[in-house]
């Protein structure tokens, strides 16, 4: 993955995604000590910056492969991503969704045309149903983050990002199953100028800290985060490129979580949810630890998503 196959990439999708707005907070960056700059890609369609890999992926299918469609197995944002790239460009998706994810995600899958398969909340039985569906219908697997072609495409947003604001220092982003975080330190790495990328991450589900520092992918034996779009796990095509690429990865509280989502719904007036929050909480846990690292910098922050269940919010 070089940088004429991200730039093409930007090109293949860009029909079919939102170049998302950069907002800022003056009371943001008070307190971080430094101009924040927020990419909201929950102001993108289905909600979270996913489509933007989604498409990519579709899009690079051939005629034959399109025929059965598509299948993924996802708690909710890369799902609902997939269901609407698929009808977007006239195919079919099935979705495999664990019982325990939002029913606001689930409702934008069905909404989208998606065909949703529930199984039991682990990574084991979600990769088996998919397995199992894909085997029946001839539909084609694509991983939620561990797919070079989504990878590229969920490395866009950062592009947008710096094309708007090449002179950012930093760049923090969300991680989950790695493929944001990836493909953003690829944007960084090919368009930055000495931008450094940072991973928030939520204790409860700290993998990609623990693989960064064993230097192998690691598990995690439970997920009990609020950032439900976390709770997923490295894969051998994102990790190497994390390895490479990522500054380091700053873990954060289930309330530190709570209060930075809080904070941007209060002071930026915009949705945001818990996954989103974790990164935002990152950002203002390491800039209160190290303030003379953030001073005067020019801070990039990805904001992942805003599909929040408003009957169950945490404040």
């Amino acid at each position: 993955m070089n940088r004429k196959d991200l730039l093409d990439c930007h090109k293949r999708i860009k029909p079919y995604v939102h170049n998302t707005p950069v907002m800022t907070s003056s009371a943001i960056n008070k307190i971080v000590g430094a101009p924040i700059f927020f990419k909201c890609e929950n102001f993108q369609r289905a909600g979270a910056y996913k489509i933007r890999g989604a498409t990519n992926a579709i899009v690079l299918l051939t005629d034959a492969q399109r025929k059965n469609g598509v299948v993924t197995h996802s708690s909710g944002n890369f799902a609902q991503a997939l269901a609407l790239a698929a009808k977007s460009l006239g195919i079919t998706a099935h979705i495999v969704m664990p019982s325990s994810a939002p029913e606001i995600k689930k409702a934008g899958v069905r909404e989208y045309g998606g065909n949703i398969y529930e199984c039991e909340p682990t990574l084991a039985a979600r990769q088996a149903m998919a397995n199992e569906i894909g085997k029946k219908t001839g539909a084609v697997f694509l991983h939620p983050s561990n797919d070079e072609h989504v990878i590229l495409g969920q490395g866009t947003a950062a592009l947008e990002l710096l094309d708007q604001r090449p002179e950012l220092d930093f760049i923090f982003c969300p991680v989950g199953g790695g493929g944001l975080i990836a493909g953003s330190s690829l944007a960084a790495a090919y368009y930055g100028k000495n931008c450094l990328i940072i991973g928030g991450e939520p204790f409860e589900a700290d993998d990609a800290y623990r693989s960064m520092l064993s230097g192998k992918i690691e598990g995690n034996d439970t997920v009990n985060t609020i950032a439900d779009g976390l709770k997923t796990t490295l894969g051998d095509k994102n990790f190497p490129i994390i390895q490479k690429h990522v500054s380091k990865i700053v873990r954060v509280t289930e309330s530190e979580i709570i209060v930075a989502m809080r904070l941007v719904w209060e002071r930026m007036k915009i949705i945001i949810e818990p996954s989103s929050a974790v990164t935002v909480a990152a950002l203002l846990r390491d800039a209160s630890e190290h303030p003379v690292m953030y001073k005067d910098k020019k801070v990039g922050v990805v904001i992942s998503g805003g599909n929040v269940d408003l009957d169950s919010l945490p404040f």
